[in-house]
């Protein structure tokens, strides 16, 4: 495995933060089974659609690369559509109805109810808030962060939150983390962007000033990754880090 790339004179290991700021989708929360194979196959059903569930992991990779090719750019929801048209098409779903049946996965996206928070998330954030810590959400999404707040009990511990839709530019501009942190009055040396994308939320908030926490909860190795990002699985590891202590043993 190659060895990650040191930043010279950058630090590393535990430091100091007294603002952190969440990403979302993959760091808060995840989909359940609505955006799963099966439910990309019923949604294509309710519109008259054929597609192939086995395809589904196919339809996901090509679908990304065409996202994350747009990411950093004016929030446009038709960049949403075009995914979810991306993955029908990849499927096998072929015809008008394709775009209906789109506008529809683009909707429901938005809904809290086909979604699930991560077990860790309460307890860290919990931790985080008894010791003082500020935190905000970023995120690169149309769905309500004031509702997500209220539907996962998050309220009490979330300063601000931003959204794309609402600020009009995604992650990694900076600009949406500039907006994060005036609204939180927190400056850049002292905040931390915890998250599961290296391109949008670490390497972005980097460029603000920002220091980042990548979140791998599945263990994947990061070599890509700049020597001095920490990477966590799980989010009980943010206390020990962000306050410049080891974790314990």
């Amino acid at each position: 495995m190659p060895a990650r790339t040191p930043v010279p004179g950058a630090p590393s290991g535990p430091f100091r933060a007294t603002a952190v700021f969440f990403d979302v989708d993959y760091t808060l929360i995840y989909p359940g089974p609505t955006f799963e194979a099966e439910g990309y196959r019923r949604f294509a059903g309710r519109h008259g659609l054929a597609v192939d569930p086995s395809r589904y992991g196919a339809a996901v990779a090509a679908a990304s690369v065409e996202l994350e090719s747009a990411s950093g750019g004016a929030y446009r929801a038709e960049l949403f559509v075009r995914f979810a048209r991306r993955m029908l098409q990849e499927m096998g779903a072929a015809g008008p109805a394709v775009e209906t049946c789109a506008r529809e996965i683009y909707d429901e996206w938005a809904a809290c109810r086909h979604f699930s928070l991560y077990d860790d998330v309460l307890p860290a954030l919990r931790e985080l808030h008894a010791a003082g810590m500020r935190m905000g959400l970023i995120s690169n999404t149309h769905r309500s962060l004031s509702a997500l707040q209220q539907h996962f009990d998050l309220a009490p511990y979330i300063g601000c939150a931003v959204s794309s839709s609402d600020h009009g530019y995604m992650k990694p501009h900076p600009g949406i983390f500039q907006e994060a942190l005036r609204r939180l009055g927190a400056q850049p040396a002292e905040a931390v962007m915890v998250g599961d994308s290296l391109a949008n939320d670490i390497l972005g908030a980097r460029r603000t000033g920002m220091r980042g926490v990548l979140v791998s909860r599945s263990g994947a190795e990061h070599p890509e990754a700049p020597g001095d990002v920490a990477v966590v699985r799980t989010l009980r590891e943010l206390l020990p880090l962000l306050a410049g202590r080891p974790a314990a043993a």
